[in-house]
């Protein structure tokens, strides 16, 4: 199993039990059940509760205050099956980890792939690398995921369908 998807960073430790704050970097409080394995600095951590008012969780392997104090600024990481599993999608939701690696066609035109997803604001963005074959600059770009410039996601084929991001491209 790969623990590959990245759910949270792990804060100062609360109280003297050994819970700790959590700065959430996931949509789907549902990954946070009990008896859930995570993985934090290079050691397995398996939930024992989550405290969703305050952000915080308690393990079972961390007891006190010191080992909640090693744990500050370390990640914490679950799989891809966990969160397909745990979290359920809406209708045109999809996981950033099934968004990664899609073509971007815009107007039958191959404009890259994407690269990877930028949240800024309540907004997410998608990095495109740029189709080298087709344009020379810039070597990347971003799409704003919105109904304005994505027509559809098609998994299965592997494309994201868009609307004028190709004038994005041009003014980047």
């Amino acid at each position: 199993m790969n623990f590959d998807i990245l759910v949270a960073k792990c804060g100062r430790s609360i109280g003297l039990k050994g819970n700790v704050k959590l700065v959430i970097y996931t949509d789907f409080m549902d990954i946070f059940q009990p008896n859930n394995i995570f993985l934090c600095n290079n050691k397995f951590l398996t939930l024992e509760k989550f405290n969703p008012h305050q952000n915080s969780v308690k393990f079972f392997e961390i007891n006190t205050i010191d080992k909640a104090k090693s744990l500050t600024s370390f990640e914490l990481y679950t799989t891809k099956e966990a969160t397909s599993q745990m979290c359920k999608l809406g209708d045109n939701e999809f996981f950033w980890f099934d968004i990664i690696g899609l073509e971007i066609i815009d107007n039958g035109v191959l404009l890259g792939i994407v690269d990877d997803i930028e949240r800024i604001g309540c907004i997410d963005y998608l990095v495109i690398k740029t189709n080298i074959n087709q344009f020379s600059k810039p070597k990347s770009f971003m799409i704003p995921y919105i109904d304005r410039y994505i027509i559809d996601v098609d998994l299965t084929k592997k494309v994201i369908y868009t609307a004028d991001a190709f004038g994005i491209l041009e003014t980047s």
